[in-house]
């Protein structure tokens, strides 16, 4: 395999065209239409093909369209027009901008920076004399609500207890809220971060009764903080995603060995003394220590679940890799995969018929060196942690009806969700999606999505990309949905979110959080 990718050179970059947001005005060659019946081969399982003769069905072309019988008498509906952007009142762009992240951040921070004004002014004794447990406190929160076991409870919990029943306002705030469980990390990361400054100055203040190692660890675990959280900036994190991995984990980890050493030599140091009082009594009964125990217990976690397995890598066409991995999975779940154990990890949505099926799949399209080397140099093992977090497709379940609109390798993430559930409607819009997505994900979808919940726009059969929201429109009246779901690049995403709220429609999107 490897041999066969060198002679025909390194993968090309995932573009604009895979991702089905090319315009293209030329006239249309090659429609499919849907009175033509076409055979199609697909690869075989193990055991069995992966349909059967007798239960192939057909791929739906923009089924939301009327489409007349006759081939002749056919005309595909035209691609979108170029022209000037339909403006959004300013009201829909600040609710958007100050989504539900931002407002669980403004709380945070708020609550935060309240008992902070009053314990640097002296109005608050208890925080000024603990104020290294307020910091630590609000690390344990940070690291707690990012912990894939607590996330993956909470989700159960919410989609166990509201499902379909409770009023759709509230299932959606569930929705909104889960998605936006980063709001609470930032929050309370930036806060404890300044509570620990708070700490650091309060003991410089009082260096001539504290002992010098205690000034040095305080500082180098300031520090060690704030380069953290600087790494975590959006700037960062999308640019530069293994300068961004590096940074928060690594230097992570060393602020928390830190954290261990300021917290513990601080509880031990008698300041009125001058000595060390070593009391392993003491220790225990401090907060601020089980706060720092905490947050080892969050971060420590997911890694003892993390394995190398084995895999299969099918490459459809140079800029996509598809990722198979042994048993299956609830919908709505995304996996880490890396070549290395403790480094580079990169998340994809999963696909998987269900959790008694007998693989899971990623599709990886080509965008960095990572995603680039699956396909220059497929390996045959990757590391990914077993224990899969929740997405936002999780929350399908709370649903009665609902929408799942995709473009290119975005329907990694959207196409368990409509397998799995007979009221979930899929659109996808991608190039020449059969060919550069190879015939697995294709059989997946003629396997288990009847046409009737099925649209597909190919960009490049089409001559471009199609009007989003008037397909959206459709389907989501006739289909009688309560929700939609976006997976898209910052550009559509930003596009459809702003269309469906300007059209009432709830809707959820990808998430870039700060």
């Amino acid at each position: 395999m490897s041999s066969e990718m060198t002679q025909r050179g390194a993968a090309p970059a995932y573009d604009a065209a895979e991702r089905g947001v090319l315009d293209i005005h030329s006239r249309p060659t090659d429609l499919v239409f849907p009175d033509e019946k076409k055979e199609l081969s697909y690869p075989k399982d193990e055991k069995k093909d992966l349909f059967p003769k007798d239960e192939k069905k057909e791929l739906s072309v923009a089924t939301v369209f009327p489409v007349p019988a006759k081939k002749d008498s056919y005309v595909a509906p035209k691609p979108a027009a170029k022209g000037p952007k339909k403006k959004v009142s300013n009201w829909i762009l600040i609710k958007l901008w100050y989504n539900t992240y931002r407002k669980l951040f403004t709380i945070c921070f708020v609550i935060n920076m309240i008992g902070f004004g009053f314990a640097a002014s002296g109005h608050w004794p208890y925080a000024t004399r603990y104020t290294g447990a307020f910091a630590v406190a609000n690390f344990n929160v940070a690291l707690l609500v990012r912990n894939e076991i607590f996330g993956r409870i909470l989700y159960l919990v919410v989609n166990t207890l509201f499902a379909k029943w409770s009023p759709l306002w509230f299932r959606l705030g569930c929705t909104s809220v889960l998605q936006h469980l980063g709001g609470i990390h930032s929050g309370c990361n930036v806060s404890g971060i300044i509570w620990l400054t708070l700490k650091v100055v309060n003991t410089y203040r009082n260096h001539s009764h504290e002992h010098s190692a205690i000034l040095s660890v305080g500082l180098l675990t300031n520090v060690a903080v704030i380069v953290t959280a600087v790494a975590a900036f959006p700037w960062v994190r999308n640019t530069h995603h293994n300068i961004f991995e590096r940074h928060h984990r690594f230097v992570g980890w060393t602020a928390l060995f830190l954290t261990w050493g300021f917290t513990i030599m601080g509880d031990l140091w008698d300041a009125t003394t001058g000595t060390w009082a070593v009391n392993g009594r003491h220790l225990v009964r401090q907060q601020d220590f089980w706060y720092v125990m905490g947050m080892t217990t969050w971060i420590v976690l997911p890694w003892i679940c993390t394995r190398e397995v084995p895999v299969d890598i099918e490459l459809p066409s140079p800029k996509v890799a598809i990722v198979r991995f042994k048993r299956g999975m609830q919908q709505g779940l995304l996996g880490r995969i890396s070549r290395s154990a403790v480094k580079e990890y990169h998340a994809f949505g999963i696909i998987s018929e269900g959790p008694h099926a007998k693989y899971h799949y990623l599709i990886c399209g080509v965008q960095g060196d990572f995603t680039r080397s699956l396909v220059n140099d497929p390996p045959r093992t990757l590391w990914t942690r077993e224990l899969k977090f929740a997405g936002v497709s999780n929350t399908s379940t709370l649903y009665k009806r609902g929408i799942r609109i995709c473009t290119g390798t975005g329907i990694g993430a959207a196409l368990s969700t409509c397998i799995q559930s007979p009221h979930w409607y899929l659109i996808w819009i991608g190039s020449d999606q059969e060919k550069t997505f190879g015939p697995t994900i294709s059989g997946l979808i003629h396997r288990h999505i009847e046409p009737e919940r099925l649209t597909l726009w190919d960009s490049k059969v089409r001559g471009g990309r199609p009007d989003t929201m008037k397909i959206l429109k459709e389907v989501y009246h006739s289909w009688q949905a309560e929700v939609i779901f976006i997976t898209s690049n910052y550009v559509g995403n930003s596009e459809m979110m702003q269309g469906c709220k300007e059209a009432g429609m709830p809707c959820f999107g990808t998430l870039w959080d700060f």
